[in-house]
């Protein structure tokens, strides 16, 4: 079986190791932001000081230019684009990727206010049978695409995952504030994700290039058939 760090949960529209505030609506000065230069243009991420064991672990992996090189190996299109398998560097064009990562786990930080809209960069992990307290992969990481969800299919993602909590993952209850719902019925995102994946930050500027990911063409593995590379990362600021 490929042990492959991912997503369990696709995105479906319609009804449904580690190192040691403020909301994500705002535009801290005080919070670093990291510039990826890749093949297809450039982005730029903000981390948030809400997800502290995140943010310092992905500004330490670009201060030592961990994803200088690293492929978007998993593009779904209205969903997510993905990254940080260092195999992926030096890869065959057929290999299968996203089996490897650093080698550490960070724990889980999820936080009210910090949610899978558009933009959204989030950690990676592998599934909830071998990783049941949801700790996110050490270099891997997705940023959001999504899709746009209606009011009435957000309810019901609510109530069937609700319904569907257990003790032994001791899931919080899903309930999507006025803002998330605003946001998913616009702007979009992936929100079956929330409470289940760690948001650490959001793309400011850049969200175009992303798209252009998102939209080239991929094997039956997702893997784009032409290579989409990241060339070097820069901490901006602090």
């Amino acid at each position: 079986m490929k042990k492959t760090i991912l997503f369990l949960i696709v995105a479906v529209c319609g009804a449904a190791a580690s190192y040691s505030c403020r909301q994500n609506s705002g535009s801290g000065t005080d919070e670093a932001l990291v510039r990826f230069e890749t093949t297809l243009g450039d982005f730029t991420v903000k981390l948030y000081n809400e997800t502290p064991v995140h943010r310092d672990n992905f500004l330490k992996l670009a201060r030592d230019g961990f994803y200088d090189s690293v492929l978007f190996h998993r593009v779904i299109a209205s969903f997510m684009v993905q990254a940080g398998d260092p195999e992926s560097r030096r890869a065959s064009d057929t290999a299968y990727l996203g089996m490897t990562d650093i080698g550490y786990a960070l724990p889980a930080e999820f936080r009210e206010g910090l949610y899978h809209k558009r933009g959204a960069l989030g950690g990676a992990r592998e599934g909830d049978d071998i990783n049941p307290e949801r700790e996110s992969s050490g270099s891997q990481f997705y940023i959001v695409t999504g899709y746009v969800s209606t009011v009435e299919e957000l309810h019901e993602l609510e109530q069937e995952r609700n319904a569907s909590i257990t003790d032994t993952l001791a899931e919080a209850p899903l309930h999507f504030t006025d803002e998330q719902i605003k946001v998913y019925t616009t702007v979009g995102g992936a929100p079956h994700l929330d409470g289940r994946y760690t948001v650490f930050g959001e793309v400011t500027e850049g969200m175009d290039v992303i798209s252009r990911i998102e939209h080239v063409a991929t094997n039956e593995d997702d893997r784009p058939l032409t290579n989409v590379r990241i060339l070097r990362t820069e901490v901006i600021n602090p």
